[in-house]
């Protein structure tokens, strides 16, 4: 490594990134490979020479092709980002083909020289196709032409000289810059993003940006960097197009030994959608290799999750399926010299830097009798395993393929006792499917040299890997360990509690899926790692159920009202819109009717003894209104608690709304004739952003407050038929759904969320 080391600086890598790319196994072999073919034709390499051969050792793997390359860039040939990116994009779409390498140097700009008199004559020309333009946009039309430039006749000129001349033209005809020119230009006004109803079925171009757009279509996996072409590459691309017919498949591959949480909905989304997108179709694949850990309910729980976001998948398949397949290739594996079985202990290959197995170069047929006799169960567990001869993107040696495991699987019970890795059986599986593109997130980006080495040692069709960055969370954990340690201690219910970011305790806590793909679309797909703060999410629902939430009120610490003048014997019905015409934009969501009587409740907190000029609400000489009734109210008399001194009733008088001088300051929400519900409010179950560091650990980081429950809320009449699944918003309160727990008897409310963020949170 110090030799590497001293390599990698030697042609102007800094020692971090010298450092960093001696971590990546398969760059450093390939890096260190094209700086000694470069040496053969030149003496010196600086950093415009290192440069380049960093960025082509970190997309081409081949080693005839990186010394192919490396002539061209040690001699100054090549000389630019953008002759050594159309280099490597030739290499791609001629994957096994000898090089012609006039048509080579061709593509690649090489010996093309541009004049500075060239330059100024074909600006000049693009200028004046584009005066127009230049006119009406001056100065911030720059960027434009200059990108124009770049992708013309000039595409190989020298980049600066380019600008220099695009400049000097603009500034000949606009004059200098004024202070319009350098002023940022105005915010767009926001747009309100619509609903967004997931219909797998369509199929069109929709939200594919980024490094998503630019994926390989099915067929030329060739053109993706870091892809191993072998000889028998077309042959079985060739084979893949035939069986698929040239569709994309992609497949969601999670474990079911856990429910899926938040993070997952962007896993799913985008396995969904960029198969919809491209009318490609989407499998989803249990990764059932650990039976020790799944359970039945994990995988009805994970299918119904999927559902729930509005997926159908193609096809539902289990990585168990595939157990002969994979045992008879494992046999293979060790046939063709490539795996051997071996007996160190767990403890000893973990890390990167285990000791070499002593077994490593046993006799291929003593290796094949062996793993025989651990699929006959004939060696105790952790006695044996099968290891692959390979070395994996962060250097990890001989990864396992096989362990011994005498545990019944849920579905193929007590057939087998040895079970496939993950390293193994991930990639296979994707080729016994014809997955055309494998997405997964960026954690498995040391396992990509694996994957691909593993498809071609058995000359099997090799899909590609694409990884995409993780979705966290702040102020919640979604590490399967430990909330089933929270259920275990009690601080939770189960999976689907509400206070969890579990996608079964969104659904039961009442978010609309609707929420979930607004906030996966704001977030985006994205090779970096996101972590985020539930606000965000938060603010997504609020959006969704701010435009459908059916409206109610409902009075959590009741006090009463008594209207003594009140106008009619039996109570009036008041029409509600459901949702108003604002929120709906424009959308008639229909009515419905609440009673308005003698008696009504409002909240406590809406009334105070003593008037004070910062509080609007019910007071002394101060009416209020009440919403929606037409009417308001104003104070003749408190009734008291003869022991506690605390208000028990007000009596009051009313008056409708349009026989009053002035309106009121403010309006408040009421019942009359409630229900009595229950209400679960609910707040950060953690107290710090990150509870797996906070003192003590997650267990000591608990929000005791983290759930308040009303006995007795009351909330009027429109929810009386509520079911799971419906929303309200309990006007000046926050948004609400029934929980499972709701009976005949008695309906159980959870709080979605509240109507705005907290700002002290």
């Amino acid at each position: 490594k110090n030799m590497s080391n001293e390599l990698f600086r030697g042609i102007g890598l800094s020692e971090e990134k010298a450092v960093e790319t001696l971590k990546n196994a398969m760059l450093s072999k390939a890096l260190e490979q094209i700086i000694v073919d470069a040496r053969k034709h030149t003496s010196s390499i600086d950093w415009s020479i290192g440069k380049l051969l960093y960025a082509v050792a970190s997309r081409v793997r081949t080693p005839e092709r990186l010394a192919f390359l490396a002539k061209y860039i040690a001699t100054k040939q090549i000389a630019s980002s953008l002759q050594a990116d159309a280099a490597v994009d030739y290499l791609k779409d001629h994957p096994v083909d000898s090089i012609d390498e006039a048509d080579f140097e061709s593509a690649c700009g090489v010996g093309i020289a541009i004049s500075s008199e060239e330059i100024e004559k074909k600006v000049s020309t693009l200028i004046e196709a584009h005066k127009s333009d230049l006119l009406a946009q001056r100065y911030r039309f720059g960027p434009a032409l200059l990108t124009m430039a770049r992708k013309s006749d000039l595409k190989w000129a020298d980049g600066k000289a380019v600008k220099t001349e695009v400049d000097k033209q603009i500034e000949a005809i606009l004059g200098p810059k004024t202070k319009e020119d350098v002023s940022k230009p105005g915010k767009a006004k926001s747009v309100k993003v619509a609903s967004v109803e997931v219909k797998p079925e369509e199929g069109k171009q929709s939200g594919m940006v980024g490094e998503a757009a630019n994926f390989h279509k099915p067929g030329e996996n060739y053109k993706t960097d870091r892809y191993v072409v072998t000889p028998k590459t077309m042959e079985m691309l060739q084979h893949h197009l035939n069986v698929t017919g040239g569709r994309v498949l992609t497949r969601f591959p999670p474990e079911p030994n856990g429910i899926l949480h938040i993070g997952h909905a962007k896993a799913i989304n985008f396995n969904f959608k960029y198969a919809a997108t491209h009318n490609g179709l989407c499998n989803l694949r249990y990764d059932d290799t650990n039976p020790e850990n799944e359970e039945e309910r994990f995988f009805r729980g994970i299918l119904d999750t999927v559902k729930w976001l509005g997926h159908n998948p193609w096809r539902i398949t289990h990585s168990s399926d595939y157990f002969d397949e994979l045992y008879e290739l494992a046999v293979e594996l060790i046939r063709r010299g490539l795996a051997y079985v071996c007996h160190q202990q767990h403890k000893e290959i973990q890390g990167h830097n285990p000791p070499p197995s002593p077994w490593r170069n046993r006799p291929i047929d003593e290796s094949l009798t062996l793993f025989e006799d651990m699929r006959k169960g004939k060696i105790d567990e952790g006695e044996a395993t099968l290891r692959m001869k390979m070395i994996m993107e962060d250097g990890k040696v001989d990864p396992v393929a096989y362990r011994i495991k005498f545990v019944p699987h849920a579905r193929t019970k007590d057939k087998w006792c040895i079970y496939p890795t993950y390293d193994y059986t991930h990639c296979l599986c994707d080729s016994l499917e014809n997955i055309t593109h494998s997405l997964c997130t960026k954690e498995f980006q040391a396992r990509r040299s694996s994957y691909y080495w593993l498809c071609n040692a058995l000359d099997l069709y090799c899909p590609v890997q694409w990884e995409y960055g993780r979705l966290n969370f702040l102020y919640t954990v979604v590490s399967k360990r430990k909330i089933g340690q929270l259920i275990r201690e009690g601080i939770v219910d189960d999976w689907d509690d509400p206070r969890l970011f579990t996608l079964a305790a969104l659904k039961r806590r009442g978010v609309p899926r609707e929420a979930v793909h607004r906030f996966t679309a704001k977030v985006g797909v994205t090779m970096s790692q996101t972590v985020l703060d539930p606000a965000m999410l938060n603010s997504c629902i609020r959006d969704e159920l701010n435009a459908t939430a059916q409206r109610a009120m409902a009075v959590f610490d009741p006090l009463k009202l008594t209207l003594v003048n009140f106008p009619a014997e039996k109570a009036i019905q008041v029409e509600v819109a459901n949702v108003p015409p604002d929120a709906s934009e424009g959308v008639d969501c229909g009515k419905h009717a609440i009673p308005f009587n003698r008696v009504v409740y409002i909240d406590k907190s809406d009334f105070r003894e003593e008037a004070d000029k910062h509080f609007r609400r019910l007071a002394p000489g101060q009416p209020v209104g009440l919403k929606h009734s037409g009417h308001a109210v104003s104070l003749k008399e408190i009734v008291k608690d003869p022991l506690s001194g605390d208000p028990v009733e007000l009596k009051v008088e009313c008056d409708l709304l349009s026989s009053l001088a002035s309106k009121p300051k403010a309006f408040i929400h009421w019942v009359s004739d409630p229900i009595v519900c229950e209400v679960r409010l609910y707040d950060r179950l953690f107290l710090h952003k990150n509870p797996a560091e906070a003192p003590g650990g997650v267990l000591n980081d608990c929000n005791k407050n983290s759930l308040t429950v009303i006995e007795k809320a009351f909330v009027d009449q429109s929810v009386q038929n509520a079911k799971v699944g419906d929303r309200f918003q309990f006007e000046r309160v926050g948004y609400f759904s029934p929980d499972y727990d709701s009976t005949e008897e008695k309906l159980v409310f959870n709080r979605i969320v509240s109507l705005k963020e907290d700002a002290n949170k």
